[in-house]
């Protein structure tokens, strides 16, 4: 695998997304993009899992398969925060700097 495969990045279907660009225009690092009417996740590495593209798609086209979690015990630590898909499953632990 890639890192690029192993990074994850928001879910965006393209049955539900009707190009309206809102999510495209609140990505803070503009990873997101319109292509062929569509949001693509256009640059998978500038995403930093912000979650404002889903706040703000009134179709509920773009979803998140994470949420970044900070254990309290950990918080004194710079370098504690932990990706992990929604079902809990860890995937990312930037304290070791590396994938589970």
């Amino acid at each position: 695998m890639t890192p690029l495969t192993d990074r994850p990045i928001p879910l965006i279907d393209p049955r539900l997304c009707d190009g309206c660009g809102l999510c495209v225009r609140a990505c803070p690092t503009k990873a997101l993009a319109l292509q062929d009417g569509k949001a693509v996740v256009a640059d998978p590495l500038a995403c930093e899992y912000s979650g404002l593209c889903e706040a703000v798609c009134p179709t509920g086209a773009i979803t998140r398969p994470f949420e970044i979690v900070v254990a309290e015990e950990e918080i004194a630590s710079p370098n504690s925060t932990k990706v992990v898909e929604k079902d809990g499953t860890p995937f990312y632990n930037a304290k070791d700097d590396k994938y589970l």
